[in-house]
């Protein structure tokens, strides 16, 4: 190589950097100033995502989830001096949730979204917010109790999500023989097991307790199985938002670190809760309460 074209290289390259965290400054402020700007700040949420994002029977959006991100705009006025911020709440899905958050529609989503490396590579993600296992729901009736039992057996999964994926390596392994139905959100997915069109349903075993909660006749579904993985929940934001997403970390830390969010918990999970007032009766995991204790934003 010449002296001369290796100079040029090195320019290039120089060049390219130099463009590359220009890009990256513009991305971290980016958010705040148009939040500052406008004095509105927009909230991605899930429609069904029980009992972390969904809408009550006024079509009012609650949730364990939502709650924790309603708490999070106290310290992004502060930070900001707003003496008010408007709040434009968009649903989302899993199917569009990530490109919503890239393209600027949505400033922070919190709701039901896995933290995982392939996901982290797309967007941000703050702290982790809660810890889930993947499992699955069942009639009490069925054979069905861990997932070998799927052979030859129908099972719903709500498209685009982690769960989705485990589910198609499984049946891989056990040579197709599991019948893969897809749905496009966690309420529809219940509702095609309800329907008896599919005989499982594989999700989060968090989201399967709170379709649960919506059915009829919810002693007669089981949540049963050996988790197939463990999964964080994260708070997306765009990829390069360091400031925003600093806020977040930091008011997210004193919430868990202060006892707040355990209390958020206790709310959403040991308590009644909307539409039908049914209690989940779940005590928070080892796993989560080492979260709240030492609050973290690896993915599992």
């Amino acid at each position: 190589m010449s002296g001369t074209l290796a100079r040029c290289l090195l320019l290039l390259s120089s060049s390219l950097a130099l463009l590359a965290t220009a890009h990256a400054a513009h991305a971290q402020t980016d958010t705040l100033v148009k939040i500052s700007e406008t004095a509105t700040i927009n909230l991605g949420h899930r429609e069904s995502s029980v009992p972390f994002s969904y809408y009550d029977g006024k079509r009012q959006v609650v949730g364990y989830s939502h709650e924790l991100m309603l708490r999070l705009l106290d310290a992004v006025k502060t930070e900001l001096k707003l003496p008010a911020l408007n709040i434009k709440l968009v649903p989302v899905t899993p199917q569009n949730r990530i490109p919503l958050v890239q393209n600027g529609t949505v400033d922070i989503e919190c709701g039901s979204t896995t933290h995982n490396e392939e996901r982290a590579r797309q967007v941000a993600f703050s702290n982790s917010i809660f810890v889930i296992g993947t499992r699955l729901m069942t009639h009490r009736r069925t054979q069905i109790r861990d997932f070998p039992d799927l052979a030859g057996h129908s099972v719903v999964v709500t498209a685009a999500t982690t769960s989705e994926r485990l589910l198609r390596t499984f049946n891989e392994r056990l040579g197709g023989t599991i019948n893969i139905v897809m749905a496009k959100d966690h309420g529809e997915s219940f509702q095609m097991l309800e329907a008896g069109r599919a005989e499982a349903f594989m999700m989060d075993d968090a989201l399967l307790y709170g379709e649960r909660a919506k059915a009829q006749n919810p002693d007669d579904w089981i949540v049963v199985g050996n988790p197939m993985s463990y999964e964080a929940y994260g708070c997306m934001m765009r990829r390069g938002d360091v400031s925003l997403k600093r806020i977040v970390d930091r008011e997210l830390t004193r919430l868990m670190q202060s006892g707040e969010a355990l209390k958020i918990y206790t709310k959403w999970f040991q308590r009644p809760i909307p539409p039908r007032g049914l209690n989940l009766n779940w005590p928070p995991s080892e796993a989560l309460l080492e979260l709240y204790r030492h609050p973290t934003d690896r993915p599992l």
